[in-house]
This record gives C-alpha cells, sequence and structure tokens, in this order.
C-alpha cells in the first residue's frame, strides 16, 4: 500500500462566517466519524496533516487559532478533532490545500503518495484539494462520511465529481483501511 497522509481540512473552525448555520449540522454528524478516523490513523502511525484556513489572520499561527476555536461558542465540533503534538499543521489562505502553501512539498519530503481528504467544505475545500491532488498525481480518497457540506445537493454532485473526473475512491471510513 501506498504511504499515506491524513488531510484534515478546515476543522479548526470557530464557525464565524456567512455559511456556518448551514454547515453545522453536517460538522456535528462528522466529527465524530472524523475522530474516531484520528485515532485509528495515528493508531496505525499515517501522518496526520491539518490544512488550515487562516481566516485572514496574517500573524497568526496555528496555536492561536486552535486557542480561539476552542474558546468559541462551537469547541464542541474541534476539541474531539484538535491536533496531538504529532500532527502536522500547514495554514492555507484559499480554497485548496495546495494553494501557495508548503504543503506539495512536505508531502514529498515524507514520500507521501496517497491523501485522504477528510474536513470541510465537501463542495468546495475538498473538491478544489481533491482536483490539485490529482493533477499533482496523488491517489485520492475521500471517506463520504468524514466530510461536512453547506448544500447537500452540491456535496453529492462534488463526491460524484471527485470519483469519475479524479480517480478518487470514495468510500465510507469504515472501508477505508481495506
Amino acid at each position: 500500500m501506498s504511504k499515506t497522509a491524513l488531510i484534515v481540512i478546515d476543522m479548526i473552525n470557530t464557525y464565524d462566517h456567512q455559511d456556518a448555520d448551514l454547515l453545522l449540522p453536517s460538522a456535528r454528524e462528522v466529527v465524530p466519524v472524523l475522530s474516531d478516523l484520528l485515532k485509528t490513523a495515528r493508531s496505525r502511525d499515517v501522518t496526520v496533516i491539518y490544512v488550515n484556513d487562516n481566516f485572514g489572520e496574517w500573524r497568526s499561527h496555528h496555536g492561536e487559532l486552535l486557542q480561539r476555536a476552542l474558546a468559541g461558542p462551537h469547541a464542541d465540533l474541534v476539541e474531539p478533532v484538535k491536533p496531538d503534538r504529532s500532527s502536522l499543521f500547514v495554514l492555507k489562505a484559499r480554497h485548496s490545500v495546495f494553494f501557495e502553501t508548503p504543503l506539495s512539498y512536505l508531502l514529498r519530503q515524507q514520500d507521501i503518495e496517497r491523501l485522504v481528504l477528510c474536513g470541510q467544505v465537501t463542495e468546495q475545500c475538498v473538491l478544489y484539494s481533491a482536483l490539485d491532488a490529482h493533477i499533482r498525481h496523488f491517489e485520492v480518497v475521500v471517506p463520504r462520511d468524514a466530510v461536512a457540506h453547506i448544500h447537500s445537493d452540491l456535496a453529492d454532485a462534488a463526491l460524484h465529481m471527485m470519483e469519475r473526473n479524479m480517480d478518487a475512491r470514495v468510500c465510507d471510513s469504515s472501508e477505508l483501511w481495506d
């Protein structure tokens, strides 16, 4: 099996943004699944990389983003999926985890070939990240029960596009390590 990294997208979040009310119900469903996925990945020594929006806070670092999210009204969605000491962390400013970040370099340094994309938002950041991973020749896997959406119809379409156009494996998290 290819060397794998679990990429956790935008889960360090205060949910203080325009579409938060639409995202929160889906995020609440995904957090327990993602928490279990993180435990399994860590027990298997899978590289875990958080790639998170910096929310325009150019002077912040990942510790500050985490503390702000844990102090916010939706800390219950952050606490179960927060990074541990072995987790790597990359800040991003736009939708794709690759756009002007050092992620591609980091993955090559770690000899990673397979990316498991999870987090939020399926029809935005996960979709664009899957495309960018595909064009960089990474194997892409998306556990459908570990990605949160704003609009379920667009999320379903995004998952279909990832599978069909980007050769992504879309599966349930329970099938991930098969």
